[in-house]
C-alpha cells in the first residue's frame, strides 16, 4: 500500500456508525458512501490468559469494518491452541511466535506473516469498540502522507472506566517528547503494514527492548518522525489495568526499559519536562525495588529538569518510608493514570 496512491484511491466519506454496542456509548449514524476500503490484519499476541483472549477475540471479530479483515493470533512462551483457527468471515490464524520471545517479537511474527494493506495491534486483555478499525482507518485513508494512527482509550481499574483523550488529532515528536500519551496505547495502533517490516520506512517493533516495554512508546516516536500521528481522539478501546499485566510491578525491567528509551531517543532528554517526568518514574520504581541510592539520585534529576514534576514527591515520600509506590500506584489506577 503506497501512501500517495491510498490519498487518491480511497473517496473521502463516512460510512455508517453502529448502534450502541453493551458498555459502550451510541455513534451517531450517517449515510454511507461506497469505497474501496483497505485489507487490515490484526496482531493478538497472548501468553496464558484464554478467558480474556476470547473477549479480545470476540470484540476484534464484531467489528464492522467494510473491508476484508484478517486475525493472527501469536502465542509467546505458551503452546498454542490450534483451536481457535477459524475460516469464517474474518478469518483467524494461530501461529507460535517464531521470533525474539517477547511482545516486540510476537507482534512482529504476526506482521510478517499477514498479506494486508494495513496492520492494527490489540493486546489479549483489551477490548475494542465496534467501530473502532472503520473510523480509524477512515481517519487514516483521509490523510496525505499519513502512515500511522492511533485512538483514545478507556481504562477498567477495578471495574470503574475512566476515558483517557489527548485532545488533539494530531500528535508530534514533540508532543511524544513532553509525555509517554498514555491514552495512546498499544492496543489502539492502526500502520501500513510495508512501514513495519525490517526493511520498512519506520522499521519493525523492538526485540531489544528490556522486557518488550516501552516498546510502543519507540514505535510512536520512530512513526512521528516520519510524520504526524492521526489520532482519532475518542475512547476505541478499553484497556484492562491491574494484576493481569504481567509487568505490573517488574521495577527492574521498567527502570531498564525507561533507561533505553534515553539513550536511543535524544529527543526526550531534549524536553526538560519530558526529562523530569522518565526521570520521575525512575527515581519512583527504584525506590519501588528498594534502591535508596538509585532513588535519590533520579529524585535530583527530576528537581534539577523540573522542581513542579509530581513525581519527584512520590519518590521522596517513598525514599522516606512515609508511602509505598504501589499504594500511590493504586490510588492513581482508581482515576484512570499511572505513574
Amino acid at each position: 500500500m503506497k501512501t500517495k496512491a491510498n490519498a487518491g484511491r480511497f473517496r473521502d466519506t463516512r460510512p455508517a456508525a453502529p448502534g450502541a454496542a453493551p458498555g459502550w456509548a451510541p455513534v451517531p449514524q450517517q449515510t454511507p458512501i461506497p469505497r474501496d476500503w483497505p485489507t487490515v490484519g490484526v496482531v493478538i499476541p497472548t501468553r496464558d490468559r484464554p478467558e480474556l483472549l476470547r473477549r479480545t477475540l470476540a470484540a476484534v471479530r464484531a467489528q464492522d469494518y467494510p473491508g476484508r479483515l484478517r486475525v493472527i493470533v501469536v502465542f509467546d512462551q505458551a503452546e498454542p491452541d490450534w483451536r481457535l483457527a477459524d475460516d469464517a468471515d474474518h478469518p483467524v490464524m494461530v501461529l507460535a511466535n517464531w521470533r525474539q520471545p517477547g511482545l516486540a517479537g510476537a507482534r512482529n511474527t504476526g506482521i510478517m506473516a499477514l498479506d494486508t494493506e494495513l496492520v492494527a495491534f490489540c493486546d489479549d486483555d483489551d477490548v475494542w469498540h465496534p467501530s473502532k478499525l472503520r473510523r480509524q482507518v477512515d481517519a487514516l485513508v483521509r490523510t496525505p502522507g499519513a502512515e500511522f494512527a492511533t485512538c483514545a482509550v478507556e481504562v477498567e481499574f477495578e471495574q470503574q472506566v475512566h476515558p483517557r483523550l489527548a485532545g488533539t488529532d494530531s500528535v508530534t515528536v514533540e508532543q511524544l517528547s513532553r509525555s509517554r500519551m498514555s491514552m495512546l496505547h498499544s492496543s489502539g495502533f492502526l500502520a501500513l503494514r510495508e512501514a513495519l517490516l525490517e526493511d520498512g520506512v519506520i522499521g519493525q517493533v523492538a526485540e531489544d527492548a528490556p522486557g518488550s516495554q516501552n516498546e510502543d512508546w519507540d514505535l510512536l516516536l520512530r512513526a512521528a518522525r516520519r510524520h504526524p500521528i492521526v489520532h482519532v481522539d475518542e475512547p476505541l478501546v478499553r484497556v484492562l489495568w491491574g494484576r493481569s499485566s504481567f509487568y505490573a510491578y517488574e521495577y527492574t525491567t521498567k527502570i531498564s526499559s525507561l533507561r533505553w528509551m534515553m539513550a536511543r531517543h535524544p529527543e526526550i532528554s531534549g524536553c526538560r519536562p519530558g526529562a523530569a517526568r522518565v526521570y520521575g518514574q525512575l527515581a519512583c520504581w527504584s525506590a519501588a525495588a528498594g534502591d535508596r541510592k538509585q532513588a535519590w539520585r533520579w529524585t535530583r534529576e527530576t528537581v534539577r529538569n523540573n522542581w513542579r514534576e509530581p513525581r519527584a514527591a512520590i519518590a521522596l515520600a517513598a525514599i522516606a518510608g512515609a508511602v509505598k509506590v504501589e499504594t500511590v500506584l493504586t490510588a492513581l489506577h482508581r482515576r484512570g493514570h499511572g505513574i
